[in-house]
């Protein structure tokens, strides 16, 4: 279908839901503006305002490509085979060569970037041998053979294992340990931390921030005893889990009983509140967000003030039933915008507005809710019926992937009715057209015009309303 008015961008599919092209969605965030097109699920691209593609997807997730400014790109199969070009930043010394930044990993065998910075270039090849930089969390991480050997550096701090986990020597910045896990290890800095472990993890003993006025403390001799303490803060438990509690002082006040930790838990304290009795019932209030559990997993309400909205989520088996409700907090009287679904069958969206939708079947909604590749290649397959309801009074219906549409238009005295390519009556207050075979042979009226008059061979495209294009 296409749009014919001027102030529409035109929307069409074609073989059912399988190939299309519509304007991005307005409700859509979309950061390029422009198109999206392809054909379901096996190819789809989405386009900027001047053509060029920025985002495509082949059988998503299988395959991705996005591209950014100054020629950044990325490929990703399943996010396990990635490829990217950064373009150098402008910050970087003029000593240094300005070449894209390039990665390429095939997970999780073989890791590689090139930046033409030599202190962070690397190649390795996992467990063989090989390097990475600045990645998972380590300032360089070396191995031969993991976990035969490895070397793992961070903030000055060397650790060294032959093999990963059990021996390991610390050294680097102050920094001394030595481990034989799990017999027996220890690591300290003088005046910083220490820390030792015992047939971890039935007895371990950390204290840090060695330099404070009370020094915090880890203490565990399990299943017997543990103990975690820091300035305004103290937890004791006997015979882990089974009897135990909390109590801070500061920054804010809770305390806190707890018997067969984390089922049952009672606690008090400045905006929070907690009642557990697992899996029966529990209720929180933590800072203003309030939860309800009722015989988890079966029912979870959560309740939580954001950006001057409130919002209420209800759920039944995590996804068979979620919804989500929006009451505006500086105009109570508002209507409340809603969003259902009952998985895997309907979604319905309602913004409080005049705007309401709804979908029959749709299995992917809840899952993936800002997710918009699958909204643009997978959940039309499924669409069955969609319903759409402006605030002008504007409504579309869609059975069966467009094959068959009704679309009124009070406000401009208009409807259209489509079965296919088979019939199509259109009908506007001074014009009106029925046509059979896409317009083979049909009768219309022109403005002015009180008769109707036979035509044959007129083919046109079909109005379409800009809803079409709506997730």
């Amino acid at each position: 279908m296409a749009a014919t008015a001027p102030d529409r961008v035109e929307a069409w599919t074609a073989a059912g839901p399988l190939v299309f092209g519509r304007p991005i969605s307005p409700e859509t965030p979309a950061e390029y503006g422009g198109r999206a097109g392809g054909v379901r699920p096996f190819y789809v691209w989405k386009k900027d305002a001047a053509g060029d593609v920025r985002e495509a997807y082949a059988l998503y997730p299988l395959l991705t490509y996005r591209t950014g400014l100054g020629g950044a790109q990325r490929w990703s199969m399943l996010n396990l085979i990635n490829y990217s070009v950064v373009p150098p930043s402008p910050g970087e010394k003029s000593d240094q060569q300005a070449v894209p930044h390039k990665g390429f990993d095939v997970w999780p065998f073989y890791f590689s970037r090139t930046t033409g910075n030599p202190s962070l270039d690397y190649k390795a090849l996992f467990p063989i041998a090989g390097q990475v930089k600045q990645r998972f969390g380590q300032d360089r991480w070396t191995w031969v053979l993991f976990p035969l050997y490895g070397r793992f550096e961070k903030k000055g701090v060397t650790t060294t294992t032959v093999p990963w986990p059990f021996i390991k020597l610390v050294r680097g910045d102050g920094n001394t340990g030595a481990e034989l896990w799990p017999l027996y290890g220890q690591r300290q800095k003088p005046g910083v931390y220490q820390e030792r472990f015992a047939l971890w993890p039935f007895f371990y003993k950390n204290d840090s921030g060695l330099g404070k006025p009370v020094p915090d403390q880890q203490l565990g001799i399990l299943p017997f005893y543990a103990r975690d303490r820091s300035e305004g803060y103290l937890s004791e438990t006997w015979l882990w889990p089974f009897f135990g509690y909390v109590d801070r002082t500061s920054p804010y006040r809770y305390h806190a009983r707890h018997y067969f930790w984390p089922f049952l838990v009672q606690g008090r304290g400045d905006e929070r509140y907690v009642n557990r009795w697992a899996p029966f019932y529990t209720h929180s209030v933590i800072k203003g967000t309030d939860k309800h559990w009722v015989l988890w997993p079966f029912w979870r309400r959560l309740e939580y003030r954001e950006g001057g909205v409130d919002q209420t989520k209800d759920q039944f088996l995590y996804f068979l039933y979620h919804s989500t409700t929006q009451r505006s907090v500086a105009n109570p009287a508002a209507a409340v915008a809603r969003k259902v679904h009952f998985w895997p069958l309907v979604s319905s969206w309602n913004n409080g507005a005049g705007r309401r939708q709804l979908q029959i079947l749709s299995p992917f909604e809840v899952f993936f809710p800002w997710n918009e590749p699958v909204r643009l290649a997978w959940s039309p397959l499924v669409a069955l019926y969609r319903f759409d309801r402006r605030p002008d009074g504007e409504v579309r219906h869609s059975f069966l992937w467009d094959g068959v549409t009704i679309h009124r238009q009070p406000a401009q005295a208009a409807s259209a009715f489509h079965l296919g390519p088979l019939l199509s009556v259109d009908r506007q207050p001074e014009t009106g057209r029925i046509a059979l075979l896409s317009g083979l042979i049909g009768l219309k009226r022109r403005p002015g015009q009180r008769s109707w008059h036979f035509f044959f061979g007129e083919f046109k495209p079909s109005p379409a309303s800009a809803s079409a294009a709506s997730p």
